[in-house]
């Protein structure tokens, strides 16, 4: 048996614990929306799950052909395109998880975020599962500074999109999903906030 890290990699702590909840099983096509490095798809790779990503970063598509190569090599390296989440390639309806992970916060107006939340919603199954993280202020509201619109200054001198409980809420009523779980933040030593969204998309929903 293989070691736990080489197993599961530097998988996001929230994403495994759906694993362990059995939210995300085999024979689920997967879609990881700015995967970067490819942090959370070692586990999926090594387990055999059809899998699909996008990134804007050609580095990172490179980087995670090779990894998808090296640990699934019969899966097609199209399924990892240079595109951006809100032009992205696949059809409606794709997939039966969407994984967006410490992505939106980077959007720069409402404009952007939104775009971003829809062509992920856009290619989710109804019935399928949106699990996403992304920087908050909720727990830190006197610590950060605004700028513009939802974009502030953090401890941490990062800039990020926030977004905050009652933002969320209303947002996965208008999509037409439900909260699987409360939503959950993380306070980074008084540096910033990270949030735990996860949704079920309704079997009738618009987008």
């Amino acid at each position: 048996m293989l070691p736990l890290p080489d197993l599961f990699g530097d998988i996001d702590i929230y994403l495994f614990d759906q694993l362990l909840r059995g939210r995300i099983i085999p024979g689920m096509r997967i879609l990881d929306v700015g995967f970067g490095n490819g942090r959370n798809l070692v586990y999926l790779l090594r387990s055999g799950y059809e899998v699909f990503g996008v990134d804007a970063d050609p580095e990172a598509v490179a980087h995670t052909r090779r990894l998808v190569a090296l640990l699934q090599p019969k899966l097609p390296a199209s399924n990892f395109r240079l595109e951006t989440i809100e032009a992205m390639s696949f059809p409606d309806a794709f997939v039966d998880v969407v994984i967006s992970n410490a992505v939106l916060h980077f959007a720069a107006t409402d404009t952007e975020f939104l775009a971003m939340v829809q062509g992920s919603w856009r290619v989710l199954k109804p019935g399928g599962l949106f699990f996403c993280r992304l920087a908050s202020s909720i727990g830190m509201e006197r610590q950060v500074i605004r700028l513009a619109g939802r974009r502030f200054l953090l401890p941490d001198e990062s800039e990020r999109y926030l977004v905050d409980e009652h933002f969320l809420v209303k947002l996965t009523e208008q999509l037409g999903g439900q909260l699987l779980d409360p939503l959950k933040t993380t306070v980074v030593q008084s540096q910033r906030c990270m949030t735990t969204w996860v949704v079920r998309k309704n079997l009738i929903a618009g987008y």
